[in-house]
């Protein structure tokens, strides 16, 4: 995919602030679906990027067995060629395990989940900060109590209405066991039917995610630790490498597992002095839907660690019309474990009522989880955030927004009631 504009060679160092070989990880939020997804994404929104800004993008497939899934990308943008590695760090097989629960399951889950944000009171906090993404939140739980009373009335009306038939043909014996069964089969049916169109009203799906986090109130589940360990140690042998930048990319939930590996790898001592930059993106962060609860100590902790160093440039991108994410709430001083040294994150908006134009806002304004994707695709009048400039262009993180100063918007107001850093 490409658009015409000079092609520029390559040379053999990039200059400081310069890159010529990046290494990119990308880390999904909780998502179920194959990462080939995201490797179409770029392909499609890269192409249309390119034709917009006047720039090229070529991707390639990369080899099966290669390293982790992913693909190779040369850019030859800003009069420069560059070429990109990007990993996609998969944990979506942990997501679909977590997913496997029938209805019944299911409703127990939101029973759980409701009970672990109101009786902590971070739902009530949360609200002080975005009232969107609660409503996020709170979507699943009504839509799932609105599909059990349908079920249920309608159940019922049927109930009353075989018991009758069954009377006035003289089976009044078993007219109330025949009304009761046909009730429940009816209301079984349908709420069989809301799970599988699920597809169209992410009900299960968002109430799964909630979950997710909620069940050990913070605290990263056992399976998760594990693989970001994994995450931990691809990232650490990319930093040995001939690159000139390694840069983390966290969408989503995605965002507070980078803060907790970026952590784990600067206090184990794996990066090296001398070796390539390092860099952390983090885009539609939900992160006080986590840092929030009360387990969520070593959480808080990585958020307070990674805030304070200057070996690693963090700039974290929202925007107030994606519904899902907390927006322009920078993660370390809401949670309230700001420390007084704290140098990052640069908080800056993606600001999609002015970065998209008014008719393609108009197209995507109501679809909420399109939306929450944005930050991955192109803008059709894109201001300095541009997700393929970043991942493809001649510049580091850093060198690319040095000088910007964060939202006028920012919310740093700490209203977190859980600060223990353990």
């Amino acid at each position: 995919m490409s658009s015409n504009t000079e092609t520029v060679p390559t040379t053999c160092a990039a200059p400081p602030g310069q890159v010529r070989r990046r290494h990119v990880f990308y880390i999904p939020g909780y998502d179920p679906i194959h990462p080939r997804r995201y490797r179409e994404l770029y392909r499609k929104e890269g192409a249309d990027q390119a034709r917009i800004s006047g720039y090229e993008i070529d991707l390639r497939a990369r080899t099966a067995g290669d390293g982790p899934y992913g693909w190779e990308v040369t850019g030859r943008i800003e009069n420069a060629e560059v070429e990109a590695r990007i990993d996609v760090l998969i944990w979506s097989d942990i997501v679909r395990n977590s997913m496997g629960h029938g209805i019944a399951a299911t409703y127990l889950q939101l029973l759980r989940t409701a009970w672990a944000y109101i009786s902590t009171g971070a739902l009530f906090r949360l609200m002080r900060l975005r009232k969107g993404p609660v409503i996020a939140a709170l979507y699943p739980v009504g839509f799932l109590l609105l599909q059990l009373a349908l079920a249920l009335g309608l159940g019922w009306g049927l109930s009353v209405l075989v018991s009758e038939a069954a009377r006035a043909l003289g089976a009044g014996g078993v007219a109330p066991v025949s009304g009761i069964v046909a009730g429940l089969a009816l209301a079984a049916a349908i709420l069989r039917w809301f799970k599988r169109k699920d597809g169209k009203f992410f009900a299960y799906y968002l109430m799964h995610d909630y979950a997710f986090s909620a069940r050990y109130r913070g605290a990263n589940p056992p399976a998760l630790e594990v693989r970001m360990e994994a995450f931990r140690a691809q990232i650490a042998a990319a930093l040995q490498g001939e690159v000139d930048e390694v840069l983390v990319v966290g969408h989503s939930s995605g965002a507070h597992l980078a803060v907790s590996i970026l952590a784990d790898l600067i206090r184990a001592g794996e990066r090296p002095d001398n070796g390539p930059t390092l860099s952390f993106l983090s885009l539609g962060q939900v992160v006080p839907m986590v840092s929030f609860l009360p387990r969520a100590g070593r959480l808080r902790a990585d958020l307070a660690f990674l805030s304070a160093r200057d070996d690693l440039f963090w700039l974290d991108v929202t925007a107030p019309g994606d519904g899902c994410a907390f927006a322009l709430c920078d993660p370390v001083a809401v949670t309230g474990v700001a420390p007084p040294d704290q140098s990052g994150p640069l908080v800056i908006s993606a600001a999609f009522t002015q970065t998209l134009s008014p008719e393609r806002w108009q197209q995507l304004k109501r679809r909420f989880f399109r939306l929450h994707f944005q930050y991955l695709c192109a803008f059709d009048r894109p201001g300095d955030y541009d997700y393929f400039r970043i991942t493809a262009g001649p510049r580091t993180l850093a060198g690319r927004f040095a000088g910007r100063a964060p939202s006028k918007s920012r919310i740093t107001r700490a209203v977190n009631r859980f600060r223990c850093l353990s």
